[in-house]
């Protein structure tokens, strides 16, 4: 990657290396205060406050008109210093020559070229070098109405929040696009608030913002560069306890776009399984990131709603179910292969075993959004309870159909049995982990005039 500065014809001195772009930086203090709030950004810093970056890929015959217009409405509207980062991702026509030129003429404009392609590998590598407190992007085509780039700075600058998002999917957004593009961005969203429990309403409007102080902590966890970036960023983000601000947008579709839905919406998809993967397995170190950087509670958390932590009902029933299929097919496979030289009923209890442990470790993690070892020796035991509860439905099942049989059932009669029998499990499961198992218990109340070391220590699920 290199840097060019035409107006001035010096090279601007980058804060972070390449090298600082793969590898994780080291866990600083926290960012907040002891009230859990972000500080404002110094607005009388002679570094610019803001730096847009707008990646591009042979988009020579748009991005002059693109720099022009948005240089024009920064100068005019937005009062502070700025810089706009053209990211040129190995571009083979004129769009290099054509940013360059650009700017010699603009000084606020800053052209940074890479050898290797993608989105995500652009806006990672500018925003780790980039001096700039408030670090923003947004497409070539300037799709979204420039109107709403104060509402996304204005969280960010003040400390409110720590992401800032424009977003096409509310009733107050107003978006002109065809309905095919319409239906997968709603799709894509769907799955991720229903698998990976987001709560943000668009992960894939081009037109984000981003503090570069938690920018630093996330940046060199994330793995993508390609559109998932995007993903990847803001789930990352929410895991870690921040706060993502969304704006409703004005946004109109480009039908020139050079971006293949249905690829991009696959490797969206193959993201999203190796994103999980990586939460699982903790690759992510989440409880790190959240000590850094994550808000202190709000008395609104004592609400219901958000005292569960694996969000809305319907998201639990979507996220268990699906893990409710994966499971049983596994144990399907598993009964079947045992059931070839052993007993129906240890063949049974071999699967239900093996199944179990899995199971309680991922609706623990993915449906009721309990992260970190916390707990999980109580869980994973309370699990297995409810795994007794499963053994018993299939086992009594099993011997009905063996003594209707007279003994000898049809392989596929008794699988057909198992199979019922461990759906109806799989329901009483479902409420005692929601109700018994992963019950959000909250925190005593301190009576009045009560010292810290008066209180009872009870169990929250974090």
């Amino acid at each position: 990657m290199t840097f060019t500065d035409q107006a001035s014809g010096t090279p601007p001195r980058p804060t972070a290396t390449l090298a600082d772009a793969h590898a994780p930086a080291p866990f600083a203090g926290a960012l907040t205060d002891p009230g859990g709030r972000r500080s404002p950004v110094d607005t009388r810093a002679s570094t610019p406050l803001l730096d847009v970056t707008i990646p591009v890929f042979n988009e020579e015959r748009d991005l002059e008109a693109c720099l022009r217009r948005l240089h024009a409405y920064l100068l005019g509207s937005f009062p502070h210093p700025f810089r706009i980062t053209v990211a040129d991702n190995a571009s083979t026509d004129g769009t290099l020559k054509t940013a360059e030129r650009v700017a010699r003429e603009l000084r606020e404009v800053t052209v940074v070229h890479m050898a290797e392609k993608g989105r995500g590998n652009a806006l990672r590598k500018v925003w780790l070098a980039s001096p700039s407190p408030v670090l923003a992007y947004m497409d070539v085509d300037l799709s979204t109405d420039l109107a709403a780039l104060g509402p996304l700075l204005a969280p960010l600058i003040s400390g409110h929040s720590d992401l800032a998002i424009g977003t096409r999917l509310t009733r107050s957004s107003r978006v002109v696009r065809g309905p095919k593009r319409e239906f997968i961005s709603r799709s894509y969203n769907f799955l991720l608030q229903s698998l990976m429990g987001a709560h943000f309403s668009d992960a894939q409007c081009g037109f984000k913002a981003i503090r570069a102080d938690v920018a630093r902590q996330l940046l060199p966890h994330t793995l993508d560069n390609a559109w998932f970036f995007d993903t990847e960023l803001l789930v990352l983000a929410e895991k870690c306890g921040l706060r993502v601000h969304e704006v409703p947008v004005d946004w109109t579709d480009d039908p020139d776009s050079s971006v293949d839905i249905m690829q991009t919406a696959l490797a969206d998809l193959r993201g999203m399984a190796r994103l999980s993967r990586d939460l699982v397995s903790g690759r992510i170190p989440l409880p790190e990131l959240r000590a850094a950087l994550a808000r202190g509670p709000l008395p609104a958390s004592s609400r219901a709603q958000e005292q569960s932590p694996g969000g809305s009902l319907f998201g639990q029933l979507v996220r268990f179910g699906s893990i409710g299929v994966a499971s049983t097919l596994a144990y399907l496979v598993i009964f079947l292969l045992c059931r070839g030289f052993m007993d129906p009923q240890l063949a049974n209890f071999l699967a239900l075993l093996t199944t179990a442990v899995a199971n309680t470790a991922a609706n623990r993690r993915f449906t009721f959004g309990i992260q970190g070892s916390s707990q999980a020796a109580r869980h994973h035991f309370e699990g297995l309870l409810v795994f007794g509860i499963g053994l018993a439905l299939t086992s009594g099942a099993l011997a009905l159909v063996h003594g209707v049989s007279g003994g000898t059932p049809d392989r596929w009669l008794e699988l057909a049995t198992v199979t019922a029998a461990n759906l109806a499990a799989t329901a009483v499961k479902f409420l005692l982990f929601r109700l018994v198992v992963f019950r959000h218990r909250p925190a005593a109340v301190p009576a009045p005039g009560a010292t810290d070391a008066s209180l009872p220590r009870t169990e929250t699920a974090k």
